[in-house]
């Protein structure tokens, strides 16, 4: 199992250069354009981790495709999987939690699935090296990324459309708040679509985004993660937090990050549910306490 970071908002390559020390195999970045809280562009995070990093694989989480031209996004990703040394792993959703950003890009927010969609047909063609007709005029993308045949194509949601989209389009799906259950039940529709559109379904592995809390004090940590995901989300959180949220002492927190495993996430994103003054001790919590514990059991099956 791998297990990334979600790097802050504010981050700093710092950020990303000790998560690395940490142990962690990925760092992932998120993106708004306008939100109601801070946000960054994944695009730009990760290039900024790039030169500090070595390892660690630089995971888009994600970028909202609908937003940008495609063959836009397709440069920005190709640029930084070279300049990475082939890191990156790109990651899309659809957004529309806040429409006044779609507004803001002159996008109809009643369009991104389609956009998506279209999107992420284009990018999988210029990745190929393929031509686009542009007005009569065949283009091409170069330089390609260095992974081959592309780098890989992560699709984030929780919606049937999220996981029919991985199946057609992507290599792995990353829903979140969501149980282990739902996670199972996802991937086998994402694999299904798959093998409707003539892939080998097994092309298609799982993800889970985890909102996570670590505390030596359960209560505390779950009170912690309600706090921070009901500011994030302005709503009551109470059975989300106990059914899809990763919380507790290092050992009840790996446990639960097993069951993800074993539900079919090959990896865990972990995104802090905790206050920005504490994040860098949960961080280190989760290095030095819930990691070896993910580890010493992966070793043992």
């Amino acid at each position: 199992m791998r297990v990334g970071l979600m790097m802050s908002p504010t981050f700093t390559p710092d950020d990303a250069r000790r998560a690395e020390e940490h142990g962690f195999d990925l760092v992932a970045a998120g993106e708004h354009v306008l939100f109601g809280s801070p946000t960054a562009n994944a695009f730009v995070t990760l290039a900024a981790a790039a030169p500090v990093t070595t390892r660690v694989r630089l995971l888009s989480a994600v970028t909202l495709l609908p937003l940008y031209p495609a063959p836009l996004a397709a440069k920005m990703a190709a640029t930084l999987d070279r300049v990475s040394g082939g890191r990156l792993e790109l990651g899309v959703g659809v957004g529309g939690e806040n429409p006044v950003e779609f507004a803001a890009c002159g996008v109809p927010v009643r369009e991104r699935g389609r956009r998506t969609d279209a999107g992420l047909e284009v990018l999988g063609r210029l990745f190929a090296g393929e031509a686009i007709d542009v007005d009569g005029t065949p283009a091409r993308l170069d330089p390609l990324p260095l992974q081959r045949p592309r780098p890989p194509v992560w699709v984030g949601g929780r919606s049937e459309a999220s996981m029919r989209r991985a199946g057609r389009a992507g290599d792995i799906w990353m829903p979140y708040l969501g149980s282990p259950d739902r996670v199972a039940r996802g991937l086998r529709t994402a694999r299904e679509e798959a093998e409707r559109h003539g892939r080998d379904p097994a092309d298609v592995t799982g993800a889970y985004f985890a909102w996570s809390c670590v505390d030596p004090d359960p209560a505390v940590a779950r009170r912690t993660a309600l706090d921070a995901l009901a500011a994030t989300y302005g709503q009551d959180m109470e059975r989300i937090v106990d059914a899809c949220v990763p919380y507790g002492t290092p050992e009840q927190v790996a446990a639960r990050f097993a069951e993800y495993r074993d539900a079919g996430a090959e990896t865990i994103v972990v995104a802090l549910a905790v206050p920005a003054e504490g994040r860098e001790r949960v961080v280190e919590m989760i290095a030095s306490d819930v990691l070896p514990r993910l580890q010493g059991e992966t070793e043992g099956r």
